[in-house]
């Protein structure tokens, strides 16, 4: 960490860059609400650690597919970010959709669910990947039957919920434990609380970019520097994006800005997994997208000197990763 962080500290001397301490633009730093607030429930379903572990073994359980091949975990890989590292995901039969996973990270402060936004709650998301014929291929009345013949899950949703397996408390349950999944104190958290122990002048650099010049900030804003919106960033595809539920042609090609915490875990990137690496996206962005009728505002040439482009990635890379991610491991399954 430290050699590559002093590479780039080369560099930006060389250049002739200005490089301020690390006090210097703290009221920058502190963009929005800060820090992230603790997660809550939705009223109608209250975390217990019980739920949280009957969610888990959900989570991990391939027998929610229709081939028993599939997890939640299979999409949603603990080890690579709680996303699979695929440009696009693998289903029942090798079947694959056309976009990318994207991690369950802070998935608790989300306002929509999925890369188009059709689902408000995690509650309603669990459900989707279940029903879908390429994902995991079952209907929910197969999927509650069969595991309401599993005796310990039977008993489990019992102590739980006080009834047998339904689909709403399925749901419920996996959703408690996504919320427990949360990114926070990473060395940028503790930089804006004041400890700038670790805190170097590349972080630095990064840090004002991220928030300045790069113009990262525009749409990866609030404590979990997301804006929770759609933007079409000049990817290329032809995939509908928001305008597909919005009906809005505006919305055609847009996307959910995902958090950039622990972004460095989660490669590739984009909703269509084209780039692999944060160098490959901070010079998407840098060239301004590729042009369209419907490219968003805030995109455009951003003329980052390789010095900069450099800085911006250290500070993605370690800035905003967090050595308290939780990192969950496969429960012994229900029999």
């Amino acid at each position: 960490m430290q050699q590559r962080s002093l590479g780039v500290l080369t560099l930006i001397l060389v250049s002739g860059l200005s490089i301020h301490g690390p006090s210097t633009h703290l009221a920058v730093a502190n963009n929005g609400p800060w820090p992230l607030p603790q997660v809550t429930s939705p009223a109608d379903n209250p975390s217990t650690p019980e739920k949280v572990e009957l969610g888990r073994q959900l989570f991990f359980d391939p027998r929610l597919s229709k081939t028993q091949e599939v997890s939640c975990a299979s999409c949603h890989n603990p080890e690579k970010g709680y996303s699979d590292g695929e440009p696009n995901s693998q289903g029942i039969g090798g079947q694959r959709g056309n976009r990318n996973s994207p991690s369950i990270i802070n998935s608790a402060y989300h306002k929509f669910q999925f890369w188009d936004g059709r689902s408000k709650t995690l509650e309603e998301q669990a459900l989707g990947p279940m029903q879908n014929p390429i994902e995991m291929g079952m209907t929910l009345d197969e999927l509650v039957k069969r595991l309401n013949e599993v005796p310990g899950y039977r008993a489990q949703f019992q102590k739980v919920f006080g009834t047998d397996v339904t689909a709403e408390n399925m749901a419920k349950a996996i959703a408690a434990f996504e919320r427990t999944i949360v990114s926070k104190n990473s060395p940028y958290d503790r930089f804006v609380a004041g400890d700038t122990t670790n805190w170097n002048p590349t972080l630095e650099l990064g840090r004002a970019l991220f928030f300045g010049k790069a113009n990262c900030s525009a749409c990866h804003s609030g404590a979990n520097l997301t804006d929770n919106a759609f933007h079409n960033i000049g990817i290329g595809s032809q995939d509908a994006g928001r305008a597909a539920i919005s009906k809005l042609e505006a919305d055609r090609g847009a996307f959910k800005t995902p958090t950039v915490r622990e972004v460095a875990r989660t490669a590739p990137y984009m909703h269509d997994g084209s780039l692999k690496t944060l160098e490959e996206v901070v010079e998407h962005y840098n060239k301004g997208g590729t042009p369209n009728d419907y490219l968003d505002e805030e995109i455009f040439p951003l003329k980052l000197t390789d010095a900069e482009k450099a800085a911006l990635v250290i500070f993605m890379r370690e800035g905003l990763s967090s050595p308290d991610l939780p990192i969950i491991t496969k429960p012994e399954l229900p029999q």
